[in-house]
């Protein structure tokens, strides 16, 4: 019975576990392994990473956007940056897709990528002008974006169907290097309205817990080779010790990481 108090809680049930990995996976075998394994940073969410002022909301839009399509591998895709309001159509046009799928990371986005009139030639990228506040959220946000439209250029739909196509875009922004930034804006609890502040804070939609994006974070980095410290100086305080549980338990998972570093190789 006392052995037991010694057993650790697994970070994540098994089921979740098995379904990063297949997603990993699925992402691997259709989106460049070696250009994951060779060229995905781990974006941080720094100065260094996103350079640049503006004077405008428009304009600081534009420069993150610019940034994280860039780093995505998706500089230049026909992509254009659009308000809400502007009226995004729900399904994308039907264009024809740039080869190779992903390119030089940190380029400038295409030549079309800014905020503006949707045009039939362009694909849309929704944004959310309250999330300039909140520079995280807002780089999450457009990653998930650019997953939804590099994912829907697959062969077959995400482990788990296409029922679980907003959790699959998520696991793919995290595998496009964005996995801090998804974690740190996964759950936060929303600020109340005082004299002396500004109101709720701004937040993206999420549809993966803090902790499925951290392990998820954790099999990046495993997979990439990156320091544990690298990740956790810029982790919320409160997910630094689950993503230090994270990556215990995956060096536990030989025979599962075999299978997806076989298809870096």
């Amino acid at each position: 019975m006392f052995a037991n108090l010694f057993i650790s809680k697994p970070p994540l049930d098994e089921p979740s576990v098995t379904w990063i990995f297949a997603v990993f996976g699925w992402a691997l075998r259709w989106f460049d392994a070696k250009y994951f394994r060779d060229q995905t940073p781990l974006i941080a969410p720094t100065n260094d990473y996103f350079p640049g002022r503006a004077d405008s909301v428009q304009g600081m839009a534009e420069i993150i956007f610019h940034a994280t399509a860039g780093y995505a591998g998706m500089g230049h895709w026909p992509l254009r940056l659009m308000p809400p309001e502007a009226g995004i159509p729900i399904a994308p046009p039907r264009l024809a897709l740039p080869q190779p799928l992903r390119g030089a990371p940190g380029g400038s986005a295409g030549p079309g990528t800014q905020v503006g009139t949707r045009t039939p030639d362009m694909i849309p990228i929704a944004y959310d002008p309250i999330l300039v506040n909140n520079p995280e959220a807002l780089i999450a946000g457009l990653a998930q974006n650019l997953a939804h439209h590099l994912g829907a250029a697959a062969g077959e739909p995400p482990p788990g169907g296409l029922q679980n196509w907003p959790q699959a875009t998520e696991i793919m922004g995290v595998f496009l290097g964005f996995g801090v930034l998804f974690a740190n804006t996964a759950f936060q609890f929303q600020t109340k309205s005082c004299g002396s502040c500004s109101g709720p804070s701004p937040q993206r939609q999420a549809f993966l817990s803090q902790f499925d994006i951290t392990y998820a974070l954790a099999l990046f980095c495993v997979l990439k080779g990156i320091p544990q410290g690298e990740a956790l100086r810029h982790l919320k305080t409160s997910l630094r010790s689950h993503y230090k549980r994270c990556l215990a338990d995956l060096g536990r998972r030989e025979s599962a990481l075999a299978e997806l570093r076989a298809l870096l190789a």
